[in-house]
Order: structure tokens, then sequence, then C-alpha cells
């Protein structure tokens, strides 16, 4: 009797799977049926799957983008319109009030607005070259000259990818203490150079570059630096130029755990002085609009000045053995 039961079962789910994938054929038969009626057009399959994917993806780009046009134009927003129920996504009234205001909340600060952007500008620089370069050193090491424990060593990198910054920022103020960097740029700096994720990207990326080239390189008399920077470095420029932008994005936004390295304050970084203005309540809301504006600013800036030259090179440095 229970055979039979779950076999009864199984054939019910089958029959209903069925039914569903008849029903969803003939309601995209009846849509394209109706899009030939409205506009006079014969629609084939491929067009029509195009025509959804693309209507598919536009809902959720700007499902994605109204995050950021939002906060864009709540920096423009005066203060009585950031508190209007229900919110409305353009100002009716633009100002530049906010960023006035967040310019003379920071000219009271007795470090100027000019040091929390040079020590943030300095900061994201050395720990986004340092990391991009020595990451791919090590993938390329790790990768095309097989050492024995290679295999163990990337094993405990991947492992590390699991750890959060919180979870590892105890060990680092550790380090950073015994060495004397406390309160210092290293403090930051350096284990920004150190982690995981550029070192797994950057190997990840080298294993599809074929062995080959860098053998005919070799015979041809090339030194490993001139193989390192003027074949592997070109090959796997996807790589670092979006490792480039998760570093910075990173960096730029280090704010809340730098006073756990640095104390002096005229060695924090912007974000660190901007989200100190946000505590000053609901009479600080404009300039914390403008706050926001200014942290993605930058972030977004290089991504989209990045972004091209990803999709180029992804297209044509697709190279196989």
């Amino acid at each position: 009797m229970e055979m039979r039961s779950i076999r009864q079962a199984a054939s019910n789910a089958l029959a209903a799977v069925s039914s569903g994938i008849r029903t969803c054929r003939r309601g995209g038969a009846r849509m394209r049926h109706r899009i030939r009626s409205a506009f006079g057009i014969r629609l084939s399959r491929r067009i029509y799957g195009e025509i959804l994917s693309a209507v598919v993806l536009g809902v959720f780009g700007i499902a994605f983008i109204l995050p950021i046009v939002y906060t864009v134009c709540n920096a423009f927003k005066p203060l009585d319109e950031l508190f209007l129920f229900p919110p409305k996504l353009f100002p009716q009234r633009v100002t530049l009030e906010n960023f006035s205001d967040l310019s003379a909340l920071m000219g009271e600060s007795w470090v100027p607005f000019s040091r929390y952007l040079f020590n943030t500008v300095l900061i994201t620089a050395a720990g986004t070259i340092g990391h991009v370069i020595f990451a791919s050193m090590a993938a390329y090491v790790l990768e095309k000259h097989k050492f024995p424990g290679s295999r163990a060593f990337f094993g405990l990198v991947t492992a590390a990818l699991m750890f959060s910054p919180i979870v590892t920022s105890v060990p680092n103020i550790l380090i950073m203490s015994s060495l004397g960097w406390m309160d210092t740029y290293w403090a930051v700096v350096i284990p920004a150079i150190g982690q995981p994720l550029g070192l797994f990207l950057m190997k990840q990326f080298m294993s599809t570059l074929p062995d080959s080239i860098l053998e005919a390189a070799r015979i041809d008399g090339a030194r490993e630096w001139r193989i390192f920077f003027k074949i592997v470095m070109p090959a796997v420029k996807p790589a670092w130029l979006t490792l480039i932008i998760f570093s910075t994005q990173t960096l730029w936004n280090t704010g809340g755990n730098i006073g756990f390295y640095i104390r002096s304050e005229e060695l924090k970084t912007l974000p660190y002085a901007l989200n100190s203005i946000l505590t000053g309540g609901v009479a600080r809301a404009g300039a914390g609009s403008a706050v926001g504006l200014l942290l993605i600013s930058v972030p977004i800036l290089i991504f989209m000045l990045a972004q091209s030259n990803i999709i180029d090179t992804m297209t044509t440095s697709g190279m196989k053995e």
C-alpha cells in the first residue's frame, strides 16, 4: 500500500509539472500572438527570448540603480523634504545647502578638511597598488611555478576567505602593535595589502593563461620579471582591474574600524570625519545626505572608468591551449 501511494504521488507530481509547462507554453504563444496582432510583426522564438531577457534585465537594473539615484537626490533636497512621508524620489526644490552645511561643520574641526582627504587618498592608493602588485606576484608563483606545499598554501588562502575583517581585526592589532606600527599609516595599509581575495582572484584567472606562451618567452631569452610584466599582467588585465575596484571601494570607505589602529586625529581618514557628523542628530540630516553622496562618488567613478576596459579585455583575453 505504501509503495502504491508513493507511485501515485509521484505520478501526480509529474502530471502537475507537465501541466505547468504546457500552461507556460500556451501563455508564451498567446503573448507572441498579441504582439503580432498589435504591431503587425512576426516574432521568432529567438527574438521573443531576447525581448524577454531585455525586459527582465531592465527591471533588475532599475531596482539596483534606485538606491544610488535616491542617495544623489537626497543630497540636493532641503531639510524639510528629507522628512516627507511618503518620501519623494526627486527633490522639489534643488538646493546646495547640505554641502554648505557640511563645509561649515568641517571648518569647525581643528584638523582641516584637506588633511582628511590627503590621508584617505594616500591610504587608498598605497593599499590598492600594493595589494594588486603583491597578489599578482604571489599568484604567478603559485600557479606557474609549482613548488612543494603550493596546494596546501593555496588551501589556507581559500580558507582565509571565510573570515570577515572583524574576526581578523584582533590578530591584526596584535601584530601591528608588536611591530610598533600602531597609530601610523602602515597599520591600515599592510593588512589591506595582505587580503586573501586578491591572491585567490589572480590565481584563478592566471590558470587560464597557457603555459606554452611562457615557455616560448623563456626559450627566446626573456627573464621572469619581463615575462611577468610584459606577458602575464597584460593578459590578466580584467582580473587586476576588478581587484582595483574592490580594493578602492574597501579602503575609501574605511571609517569605523580605523579607530582600532589610528588614534591621532590628524592621521584619520575622510569617511571617519564625515561619519562623525552623522552623530549630530536630526539637525545634521542634510549634511549627512551630502556625506552619503561623497562616500559613494569615488568608487562609482572608478567603476565607470574601468568597466569598459574590463568588458573589452574579457572579450579578447580568453586564450586557451
